[in-house]
């Protein structure tokens, strides 16, 4: 007979209005699991959990109506869901084997039966596994998709990106270097401002919580105009930014995390107009439109991370436990790099 564990995880406890806090899950270790799957269920993983990825995306999934959901809520009493690393415990799946290093969608918790699995098998284990819930993961590819698929920055325009030390900014700055751009980023705090500068070779960088009109300091930034703005962060840095754009200049929106507590009431942004005004493109878009283009998002990445060539910072929270307080700490800067939640080093 098939050994029985306790599984820890993480539930939901209370659907979420305004801020997250970390009451509104439950640290739960009364959930067992069996470590060996039954063999008339086919098509079926069974993974032991590594790394899991705090997103910001998730806060909207614990609203009991998220509101233009391309994903459904959770289920109160139930675990969070979030992209893992995870290695396979055992599998009655063809494709998979014991031992096989996974990526994708999992419950947070120490293992996990996964029907028809939505992962896929992880080929480059020569990096850091880790970096499969961040640079080589949704972070990545959305930075990816967002620069080259839809940006095309060109060398000498002028290119702003928002929450610019997270697991996104960092990449996208680093792409926009390397495409000959000017490039500023905002952040939180003197310590990522210094990290942007020093680490990720921004030409300029501001702490927009020490800023009163940040319209006035993007004009300080760039005298000129802005031709391309990363947002991460909606509400009034984007109304700033609006003013600053240059004629036909271009805005990639991916996230909105100013909003994400705001959902039911949200800031308004003033400036709309001025799209019409100066023929501003803006396209939202997620990363779940462009997963055909994960081999080439991985033959551009994978080179510069083996070489050396593109700075990544992870931020890992020891312990299952300690995952409500990582995921919260996202929505006042706490994390530096990229959030990620260890549950096991394999």
């Amino acid at each position: 007979m098939a050994a029985m564990v306790r599984n820890k995880q993480v539930l939901l406890k209370n659907y979420v209005d305004g801020f997250p806090k970390e009451s509104d899950m439950e640290v739960s270790c009364d959930a067992t699991i069996s470590l060996e799957l039954p063999k008339n269920e086919s098509g079926v993983l069974l993974t032991k959990n590594l790394y899991l990825s705090c997103d910001p995306m998730m806060r909207n999934r614990m609203s009991e109506s998220y509101l233009g959901a391309y994903m459904d809520s959770f289920a109160l009493g139930s675990p969070l869901v979030g992209v893992g690393v995870s290695k396979v415990v055992d599998s009655t799946h063809p494709d998979f084997k014991k031992g096989d290093y996974v990526t994708g969608f999992v419950n947070w918790e120490e293992y996990s039966v996964v029907p028809n699995p939505q992962v896929t098998k992880i080929q480059h284990t020569d990096v850091p596994l880790s970096y499969y819930t961040g640079i080589l993961g949704m972070a990545g590819m959305t930075a990816y998709v967002g620069f080259y698929e839809f940006c095309s920055a060109k060398k000498g325009e002028y290119f702003f990106v928002s929450a610019a030390s997270g697991a996104i900014g960092q990449l996208v700055g680093q792409f926009a270097k390397r495409a000959g751009c000017y490039v500023v980023g905002s952040a939180g705090s003197k310590e990522k401002v210094d990290l942007l500068k020093n680490k990720f070779g921004f030409d300029e960088a501001f702490n927009y919580k020490e800023e009163q009109d940040l319209n006035a300091t993007l004009k300080r930034y760039f005298p000129d105009g802005i031709d391309v703005y990363f947002d991460n962060v909606g509400g009034k840095m984007l109304d700033a930014v609006l003013p600053n754009m240059r004629v036909h200049g271009r805005i990639a929106s991916c996230g909105m995390i100013s909003q994400y507590n705001r959902l039911q009431k949200p800031e308004a942004v003033y400036n709309l107009s001025l799209v019409i005004f100066k023929r501003i493109k803006i396209l939202g878009f997620t990363f779940y439109d462009f997963l055909h283009l994960y081999p080439k998002f991985y033959d551009l990445i994978l080179p510069l991370i083996r070489e050396g060539k593109i700075e990544y910072l992870e931020d890992i929270a020891e312990g299952l436990e300690k995952g409500p307080a990582a995921f919260v700490g996202l929505f006042s800067g706490r994390n530096v790099g990229k959030q990620v939640v260890a549950v096991a080093r394999d």
